[in-house]
């Protein structure tokens, strides 16, 4: 008798479980947007919530490509762009010097991310990757873009982690958020709503963020703003905080490709807030093809190296974090090198032969996980300039940031 109770139960627990298991098999999780993270130390006395995060950081005062002008192509970082309102940004400092980083005090910001696929249901991955201290997240929201700073208010939803509103993300850590039922389609815009209470300017943990966004953010008056149809800002910022990547729940199958990079995938002196960086341009096509979607995730960081830290650790050491971790990964396109050799120069080290050794590490990795790794490489051709133009509806001109890009399969 006891027996056969336990088998009825069993066969009860089993049925029950049967129709989400189902579901397991015919949906996954797939990161639709993702970006590469990277330390910025805090700036005691920065303006709060004004100008976009400068690249200088990416890259150390002391190096030799600091003292010389970049080769052509060498995926350094762009220009920093001025805080709205403020004097064009000039070398040097003073009036029309470069912008102050944003950093933020009991404030939310609102960041703007352009999805690849689309999906039924969303959740968010925020990192406290290079933080030494826990970072304290008041409330956060997430929704669809309507125009500007406001978003579609009906499709607010709050994000949470174990079902709290107020959460911490550990130094080191990453949390993922509770999914949120919200319709995603492919290629278009989400808002993410971050409040902040404390003050991270006078916190000595490093912020973990992404500069050179092409993307500008915004950042409110004080208090919680999270998940207003209409933001109070009071300033702007190029830089992406704390978000690692957002995932969708998407038909079993979907891939996801990782571009993996430097200025060339991050977008460098691509026109900012058109999304026209190649990858970006790379999603679009991948849409509009019939059948599974394909996911893009851009992991490019303007002035990175294969073998040197600088801006941002090494490919070598952000490879799992930036590649293999990415939820849904099936491909890897990777186009990295030239700051590793422009650096380099005269110098003895590092040899063709290092650099080699570097990319087949890479391969090695990816294939021990069953990815496909693709090799790139962008024709600079002699007297024709290093980004591609397109003609805008409104009759300016955009670029992206690559030109044409020859590929071969490891």
């Amino acid at each position: 008798m006891q027996l056969t109770r336990r088998v009825l139960v069993l066969a009860i627990a089993v049925l029950t479980a049967a129709p989400a298991l189902g579901q397991s098999r015919r949906e996954q999780w797939v990161a639709t947007w993702a970006t590469a993270l990277v330390a910025r130390p805090v700036q005691q006395g920065a303006p709060r919530g004004q100008g976009p995060a400068p690249a200088a950081p990416q890259a150390p005062a002391a190096t030799p490509a600091a003292a010389a002008p970049p080769a052509p192509g060498s995926g350094g970082p762009p220009p920093p762009t001025a805080a709205a309102g403020a004097a064009p940004a000039a070398p040097g400092g003073g009036r029309g010097g470069f912008a102050p980083p944003t950093t933020l005090t009991n404030q939310t910001i609102r960041q703007i991310v352009r999805t690849s696929i689309g999906g039924s249901r969303v959740r968010v991955v925020l990192s406290n990757t290079f933080g030494t201290a826990p970072l304290e997240i008041g409330a956060g929201h997430i929704a669809l873009r309507d125009t500007g700073t406001a978003i579609v208010a009906s499709s607010a939803k709050p994000l949470t982690v174990s079902g709290a509103s107020t959460f911490s993300v550990p130094a080191g850590a990453t949390v993922v958020s509770d999914p949120v039922d919200l319709t995603v389609a492919p290629v278009s815009d989400l808002v993410i709503d971050l409040y902040v209470p404390g003050d991270l300017g006078i916190s000595p943990s490093p912020v973990t963020t992404h500069n050179g966004a092409s993307q500008t953010n915004f950042v409110s008056e004080t208090g919680n703003h999270s998940g207003a149809a209409a933001l109070p800002v009071s300033g702007r910022s190029g830089a992406w905080f704390m978000i690692a990547r957002v995932e969708v729940m998407a038909p079993a199958g979907t891939g996801a490709v990782v571009t993996f990079g430097d200025s060339i995938t991050d977008g460098a002196r691509s026109t900012a807030d058109t999304n026209n960086r190649w990858p970006d341009q790379l999603a679009r096509r991948l849409a509009g093809r019939k059948g599974a979607g394909v996911a893009v995730l851009n992991a490019g960081i303007s002035g990175n190296r294969v073998l040197g830290d600088g801006a941002g650790v090494s490919a070598l050491a952000r490879f799992d974090r930036d590649v293999l971790m990415q939820t849904g990964v099936t491909h890897v396109v990777v186009m990295e090198g030239i700051n590793d050799i422009g650096i380099a120069r005269n110098n003895p080290s590092p040899t063709a032969e290092d650099l080699i050794a570097g990319h087949k590490q890479l391969i090695d990795r990816a294939h021990a996980r069953g990815l496909k790794i693709y090799g790139a490489r962008s024709h600079l051709m002699k007297g024709r300039p290093t980004t591609r133009q397109r003609a805008r509806p409104n009759g300016r001109r955009s670029t992206t940031g690559s030109g044409r890009a020859r590929r071969t399969m490891a």
